[in-house]
Parts: structure tokens; sequence; C-alpha cells
């Protein structure tokens, strides 16, 4: 008796060694449940994307008033903190705090230090307990219309960096595409819509010079109206999650997507311009929509490939001969005499009055490529292909990159390479010169 007692106390001791040896189970998140089943919770998340850049300047660029052909540059593309949860079966709270375009060059009335600020801030009630039918909201939101594009989670998207021009009044009329709204979203079946009423910034608070007025349309300084937005979805196959207003950009082989996309923005007397020289003023109704395609399916289950697609038409009016240079954290600052205004460093012709097309395509490659600790490849390309009225043929701006996916979206590097057209003026056009490149290795953290 006395050697089973031995016995079972040893296997007892061996038991409970063992458990505490047991590694503790990986956290996924930062959540808070705030009930039982975790339906109601706070949520906290964290995102940093670092670029490592080099670029061949457009012609007549300056750096700090020195010409600069090349230009080598280290930037915060996004530093962003998230707070969001579902406080009741009804009631949703989002936060975002952070910065954009962060480099050696960021600077805001000459303090490089005051550059963070609420992208978002927004309440929503959910008219419906489990149900998706009808979610009103309001506040700073990217929540829009126009395309996915207009309104991307930037933590999922497959390429490098996001088409910036579906964010189609990006810091004219609005805080890097967040806009003051009132909004309905919600799913009716398959069916996904998006209804936003706007109260647009005027352009003179973009914190840049205010437009010379001319033939050419820009940003009205005179009036204010709403702008009206719509987007809608078909979801034929898997629906996309309706936790946030943000879109996915691709899921990685997790669900199976299919969709028939459009959208819309209009504003009344959004742009003006002078056809005399200044002695009269006329005032031009924004009008853009878009239609589109977007498939992202996992091919083999098995192995863990995948492929995301997208190809997207859009129809763009701001007002006759509406043009607008901008480079994504641009590493140059001044420009020469005699080139197209905002052509510096790696701009080119984003926005237009016009028409483009946007294509993109990637394949995710087997699962544990690498080995289990190092992930898996996803090559991909894009192309932007964009007939506006002011130059004097189609541009075609296009990258190829290699995403390495460490952990899916959480730890991953993606190297990148852009293609891109620069300009001369010639008269009220804009002839195509040349082209111009650059390489960016971007790291992310999201948690």
């Amino acid at each position: 008796m006395k050697r089973l007692t031995t016995v079972v106390s040893f296997i007892c001791a061996f038991a409970i060694l063992s458990n505490a040896q047991e590694p503790k189970k990986e956290i996924d998140e930062l959540r808070l449940k705030l009930n039982e089943d975790g339906s109601h919770y706070i949520k906290a998340t964290f995102l940093n994307q670092v670029w490592f850049r080099y670029n061949n300047s457009n012609p007549g660029t300056l750096l700090q008033n020195e010409p600069t052909p090349t230009t080598f540059d280290i930037g915060l593309r996004r530093t962003r903190f998230q707070l969001y949860g579902q406080l009741t079966d009804h009631v949703f709270f989002y936060f975002q705090w952070g910065q954009n375009n962060f480099n050696s060059l960021s600077q805001n009335a000459g303090n490089r230090k005051l550059m963070t600020f609420f992208h978002d801030a927004l309440g929503e009630y959910k008219f419906k307990k489990g149900s998706e039918i009808l979610v009103l909201g309001g506040g700073i939101t990217l929540t829009n219309g126009l395309s996915r594009f207009s309104q991307p989670s930037i933590t999922t998207i497959m390429t490098m960096d996001v088409p910036v021009f579906a964010q189609a009044t990006v810091d004219q009329t609005d805080e890097f595409s967040r806009k003051l709204s009132m909004y309905a979203r919600g799913q009716l079946g398959k069916f996904d819509y998006r209804l936003v009423i706007t109260d647009p910034f005027p352009i003179n608070t973009n914190g840049q010079p205010l437009p010379v007025l001319g033939t050419n349309a820009t940003f009205a300084t005179d009036g204010h109206y709403h702008q009206y937005q719509g987007f809608f979805m078909w979801n034929f196959f898997d629906k996309e999650q309706h936790t946030t207003p943000y879109m996915t950009g691709t899921y990685l082989g997790k669900k199976k997507v299919f969709n028939l996309e459009g959208g819309f923005i209009t504003q009344q007397k959004a742009t003006e311009s002078t056809p005399d020289n200044g002695v009269t003023k006329e005032f031009h109704d924004l009008n853009l929509w878009s239609i589109a395609v977007f498939y992202d399916a996992p091919l083999n289950a098995e192995k863990g490939t995948a492929i995301s697609a997208y190809v997207g038409y859009f129809d763009y009016n701001y007002g006759p001969g509406y043009l607008r240079y901008n480079g994504i954290m641009n590493p140059a600052n001044g420009l020469e005499p005699g080139y197209p205004a905002g052509s510096y460093g790696n701009a080119f012709p984003m926005f237009g009055t016009g028409q483009a097309v946007y294509a993109q395509f990637g394949y995710l490659l087997t699962r544990d490529l690498l080995g289990a600790d190092n992930g898996t490849l996803m090559p991909y390309a894009s192309l932007m292909n964009a007939k506006w009225d002011r130059l004097d043929k189609t541009m075609n701006v296009w990258d190829v990159g290699l995403n390495w996916f460490i952990k899916g979206h959480t730890s991953k590097f993606t190297l990148d390479y852009q293609h891109r057209p620069y300009y001369f003026t010639n008269g009220n056009t804009l002839q195509q010169a040349g082209a111009r490149g650059q390489w960016v290795l971007q790291y992310q953290i999201f948690f």
C-alpha cells in the first residue's frame, strides 16, 4: 500500500510539473470582454509601416533648395493606434489616432512634433441585435462612397500602398480622406450599401497656399455645400465583414469573395474657375463615380495558395481642366522654374477630370513556403491607366512587388518598384516627356 501511495504521489507530481511547463497560449489580440460570451468588448490595435526608399526624382526637383536627381529617405508611412468596441447589443464606437507621411521633411508650421491627430472618431447604433440590416453612424470617419479603395483597411492591403487616386478629395476638402459625416450602412442578404452625407472642410483650412484662380477648375473658396456619397456591393459568395467601415484589401485565402461594386460622390458648386482672367467666376459641380469587380479567394486550401484581383473604372468630373499632382510622402520639397506646379520628387498627375482604370493582381504562394517561422510570399502587380483631359495621352503608372508574409499582415515586408511618367508644360496641356521610378522596402507591424 505504501509503495502504491508513493507511485501515485510521483504520478501526480509529474502531472503538476508537466502542466506547469506547458507553454501559455499565444494571445491573438488585445481584447477585453465586457460580458460572458464576449459579444460586448473593447479592442486595441497598433500599426506601424516604415519605408526605406530610393527615388529617381522628376526633372527640376529641389531638396532644401538644391537640385537633387536622386534621393534616399526613411519615413513612417503610417503609425496608428485604434480603439474600438461593441459596448452593447446596439452601440459601437471607433477611434483611431496617429500620423501619416512622417519623414525628414515633415513639418507643421516649422514644428516636426505636431503631426498626430484623430483620424477617426465615430459612434454607431445598430437597429437590430445580431443583424447588419441597418447601422446609423456619424463623426469624423473614412466611411465614403465611390469605391472600396476610397475606404480601405490599410493594414490588410495587398499592394504596398493603396491607389490613393481613389481617395479623390484627399487633403483638399477632407483630412487624409476622413470627413465629418453622418451615414447609414448595412447588409440586406448579399447586398451591401453605404449612404453618406458629408460636411466638407473649406479648402482654405488644409494648410496649403490657396489655389490660383484661372481657367482650370480648382476647389472653391466661396460657398459651402454638403457632399453626398454612396457605395453599393453585391456579394456573390462569402459576405465581407461589417465590424468597422474599413474594407479589406486581401483575406489571404481565408474567405471566398467575389463582388460587383459601384459608388459615387457628388457636391454642388464644389469647384470654381474664371474664363475671363478673373472678371467673373464659374462654379462647377463635383461628380465622381466608379464600378468594379473584386475577387479574393483560395486556390488550394490544403497548400494555402490564393489569388486576389481587382479591376475598376473611374469617371471623374471636378470641373473643366482640373488636374492635381501628388507625391506620396514626397522626398523633395521644391521645384525649379518652368516645370509643372507640384511636379517635384515622386509626384505625378494623380487626380484630374477624365477617366481612369485601375487593376491589381496577386498570387499567394504555398503556406509556410519559407518554413513554419518564416511564412510565405505573394508577388503582385498593379496598373493605373488614366486619361485626364489635360494630359496629351493616356498615363500609365504601374507597380510590381513582392510581399513576404512572416506572420500574415501582423509582420510583413514588401518590396515595391513604381514606374511613373513625368511631363513638361505645353500651353494648357501637359506633354509626357519620359519616366522615372522608385524602389521602396516597407516593413509592417500590426497587432
